[in-house]
């Protein structure tokens, strides 16, 4: 119940960050169109439909191989058809296939829609997630049983942690 009520939270705040207009106009001077940050459109679309269908999973159970919601998702499973339900792209099906993507996101912050890959055993990497802002990342885990949302910062998946990969630009 408290993950839920956390998601509708996470909702509403970017609910509430999509639908804010602003300050307004008076106050931000003349506005050319060098003055407005470039951001593609699209690229914030896109962000905004994978967290959106993502978080609408949380509570679905976990279920080693899964990649439906009806019968449940492993990490890689969640990760591919919330890609593919939201925005028809197509990702690798395993954490060592994800973990193969070349987009890595370089010294920048992650950004809402990032893959998060994570070392659980060893030094293989072997489960990922779905970066959805403000320090948190949903996944698939095996232990707990349920698609839910983390803190990226908790120590177990800071000492896991290796990297993460663009999908989206």
């Amino acid at each position: 119940m408290i993950i839920k009520a956390g998601c509708v939270l996470i909702l509403v705040g970017l609910l509430q960050a999509c639908a804010s207009s602003g300050p307004p106009a008076a106050s931000m001077g003349e506005v050319t169109k060098s003055s407005i940050p470039a951001r593609s459109t699209t690229d914030y679309a896109a962000r905004h439909d994978v967290v959106f269908r993502a978080v609408s999973l949380v509570g679905t159970p976990y279920r080693y191989g899964g990649a439906r919601p009806e019968t449940g998702f492993d990490c890689s499973g969640l990760i591919h058809f919330v890609y593919q339900d939201s925005l028809g792209m197509t990702l690798p099906r395993t954490t060592a296939g994800l973990n193969d993507l070349r987009s890595k996101p370089s010294r920048e912050p992650l950004k809402p829609g990032d893959l998060v890959l994570f070392a659980i055993s060893g030094r293989k990497v072997n489960h990922a997630g779905i970066y959805v802002g403000e320090g948190r990342f949903l996944h698939a885990p095996s232990s707990g049983g349920h698609v839910r949302i983390d803190e990226l910062q908790a120590s177990y998946w800071q000492r896991s942690y290796q990297g993460a990969r663009r999908v989206l630009d």
